[in-house]
């Protein structure tokens, strides 16, 4: 089925916004209309759904460039997006981290893992404090524009594997930016208790295309359909489809 077709059926549905899910100790929640927020945009399902669902509160979105095989078909959608729904975006290249880390995810399509999207299966791909690295930077420019609040889209799927995706991650993210910024920038992650397939419902109804997005890790010309963010994004649409 066409995700033109998916996106139609989509729009009949009742959408109800997700609420803004703070981390413990936050008090303030982005006020409603006013653009005062940073988003992490890589250009995958996730976190373009998190563009479209918030955008009215996001002032600015940043990708980062780390060298990862996917980065420029990320990268790509996530100008695209910004364009459409008139958001300023900045692309930030880290070069030293394809330089001097290990994983999958730098070294190449053949590199990547393929079958189910679990711990063991995915270990290879993570990048170390990939997510801790993005985030100071992001809280910086947050501050340095004037912003109170840097999202990040992970979600619960992510919790096994990739240590900086968990709750207790961006906890302690969210205190470590509160506390060095003279703003006291807030981080803010909608999705951390969902599924990636509830991330997906909600993209859904808000008529999001998702062939405008980018999620195999290996980075070719098409998806390669056998890696398992693939096999993970190709479940969460037929879940989401089946429960919309």
């Amino acid at each position: 089925m066409k995700w033109s077709v998916i996106s139609a059926l989509a729009e009949e549905s009742v959408y109800t916004p997700l609420p803004i899910m703070q981390t413990t100790n936050m008090k303030n929640s982005v006020n409603n209309g006013s653009a005062n927020s940073l988003l992490v945009l890589s250009g995958g399902l996730d976190s373009t759904t998190m563009l479209y669902e918030y955008r009215e509160q996001i002032a600015l979105a940043v990708s980062f460039h780390y060298g990862s095989n996917h980065n420029d078909k990320e990268i790509a959608f996530a100008k695209l997006h910004c364009e459409r729904l008139g958001i300023p975006h900045l692309v930030i290249a880290l070069p030293f981290i394809k330089e001097h880390f290990q994983s999958s995810l730098l070294a190449g399509a053949d590199a990547i893992p393929e079958g189910n999207y679990d711990d063991e299966n995915m270990k290879s791909t993570v990048v170390p404090f990939r997510n801790g690295i993005m985030l100071a930077i992001a809280a910086g420019l947050a501050e340095n524009n004037g912003l109170r609040y840097v999202m990040l889209a992970n979600h619960s799927g992510d919790h096994t594997i990739y240590p900086d995706c968990r709750p207790e991650f961006v906890q302690a993210m969210n205190e470590a930016i509160h506390a060095g910024t003279w703003n006291n920038v807030q981080l803010l992650t909608p999705y951390t208790n969902i599924s990636k397939t509830e991330i997906v419902r909600h993209g859904l109804r808000l008529g999001i295309n998702y062939d405008e997005t980018w999620s195999c890790y290996k980075g070719g010309d098409k998806p390669c359909g056998v890696c398992g963010t693939c096999r993970e994004r190709e479940q969460a649409l037929k879940d989401a489809l089946c429960t919309i």
